[in-house]
């Protein structure tokens, strides 16, 4: 199952991801297979999630920008899996990664790498044995390539960008230095 996520995730390697009902409306009708939602609440993520999924695209919600679910507590993640259709979530509470999993649902730990400790963390993710999301998603995604070898080195789980991505130099630059797909709210990306 794990697999058919990455393999899915490799064949489209650009996410469209949503902060609206516009970007929403207009994500659905490109070829990203994959959407990031980044917005929402308690009461419409349903629906929002509902309409991905009816498009015949992958969910995955971001759970920290929902409010009422922007907790560190498992009934967040236990509130998507019973309540919404979503494939997945995303996530900068690693502990929410083993709730996540046990449920079925695929996992994206996203880290801002702004300095030499955001990498460290990155490394004891990974060190720690604790269930390993199935990917992590680094910010902002116009990363240096020295930047993404040394993620590259400390991790063995799969690596996404996302944050300032705005052309196709940016998605060219990820992808051609290691980097799995890349998630943006930029449009004119999507239709790359």
């Amino acid at each position: 199952m794990r697999s058919a996520f990455l393999d899915r995730i490799e064949m489209h390697p650009i996410i469209a991801a949503v902060k609206d009902d516009e970007g929403l409306s207009h994500a659905i009708e490109t070829e990203c297979e994959i959407i990031f939602i980044l917005y929402g609440d308690v009461c419409r993520i349903p629906a929002i999630v509902d309409k991905v999924k009816s498009s015949g695209k992958l969910a995955m919600v971001h759970i920290d920008l929902i409010t009422g679910l922007n907790t560190s507590k498992d009934i967040a993640v236990d509130f998507i899996k019973e309540n919404t259709r979503a494939d997945g979530i995303i996530t900068t509470k690693g502990n929410l990664i083993g709730r996540a999993r046990e449920l079925g649902l695929y996992t994206v730990l996203r880290y801002f790498v702004i300095d030499s400790m955001a990498l460290k963390n990155i490394a004891k993710q990974d060190m720690r044995g604790m269930l390993r999301p199935d990917v992590i998603e680094i910010l902002p995604g116009i990363v240096l390539p020295k930047v993404i070898k040394k993620i590259r080195e400390v991790s063995r789980v799969p690596v996404l960008a996302g944050g300032l991505i705005s052309d196709r130099e940016d998605v060219m630059n990820a992808l051609n230095n290691g980097i799995l797909a890349i998630s943006t709210t930029n449009e004119d990306v999507w239709k790359l």
